[in-house]
């Protein structure tokens, strides 16, 4: 009897071990083989599903037929660290990006961005309150939890249309992706360098605008007050589309 829960565990491992690459894992011996098939066909129709959803425009861009090739592998190769639905999509993503060789070299950006987009709109956190009258070059700011500056290489909002680009544009691509609080999540087009800005308002918080701004031209190798004219009004506008606030006092 105390072999029971040894037995039953490597009877569990031996099963799923094959339900995840059948092609190269053989079945347990004992099992009913078409029982076994319809157990095949739900554990991997299931997950092909949920990923097809959540990366429509992935699917689109690959085709079926080499996106059904590329989820065989992840379901091969993935051990899973959660047993939530809601948190595989991040773990494809995170798997996307590890791997040395994709069918398309935009594609772990691409699942990335359209990701990001399932993950804000769940993400527990509130707007910023809305603070008129501050003068955002000289309040101590932080950035929305709600509001995240993307950089790509690709242009991932452009893929899957009809003039999708086939090779990386010569800048990056600057994305802001935010919740506003009608409970919608909206991109907009950003030049990378306000996408650079608002990475750094996001890792460094408690800072004014001037010193975000000085910081900033200092990176590009600018006069410390080339970028404080134009930034100014950039963060203006931040600040009135709740993208940016003041800070909280230092405790």
């Amino acid at each position: 009897m105390t072999d029971a829960p040894a037995r039953l565990h490597a009877q569990q491992r031996a099963l799923t071990t094959h339900l995840r690459d059948p092609a190269q894992v053989a079945s347990p011996a004992g099992l009913d083989a078409r029982r076994l098939a319809v157990y095949r066909r739900l554990v991997f129709n299931n997950l092909l599903g949920l990923l097809g959803t959540g990366f429509p425009v992935c699917v689109q861009l690959l085709g079926d037929p080499e996106w059904t090739v590329l989820v065989r592998r992840f379901v091969a190769e993935h051990r899973a660290q959660t047993p939530l639905f809601t948190e595989l999509a991040a773990e494809f993503v995170q798997w996307l990006q590890a791997q040395p060789t994709l069918p398309h070299p935009a594609l772990a950006e691409l699942a990335h961005y359209e990701w990001v987009e399932t993950a804000l709109y769940q993400l527990d956190a509130q707007t910023l309150p809305a603070t008129p009258g501050l003068d955002p070059m000289h309040a101590p700011l932080q950035r929305s939890p709600l509001a995240w500056p993307l950089l790509y290489h690709w242009p991932v909002h452009r893929l899957g249309s009809d003039d999708a680009p086939r090779t990386p544009g010569d800048a990056p691509t600057g994305l802001l992706v935010r919740r506003d609080p009608d409970g919608q999540v909206r991109f907009a087009s950003i030049s990378p360098m306000a996408a650079q800005l608002l990475e750094q308002i996001g890792q460094q918080p408690g800072h004014a605008g001037t010193w975000h701004l000085q910081q900033l031209a200092r990176v590009h190798g600018l006069a410390a007050d080339a970028l404080l004219a134009p930034g100014a009004a950039l963060l203006r506008q931040f600040h009135d589309s709740g993208v940016i606030g003041p800070a909280p006092p230092a405790s």
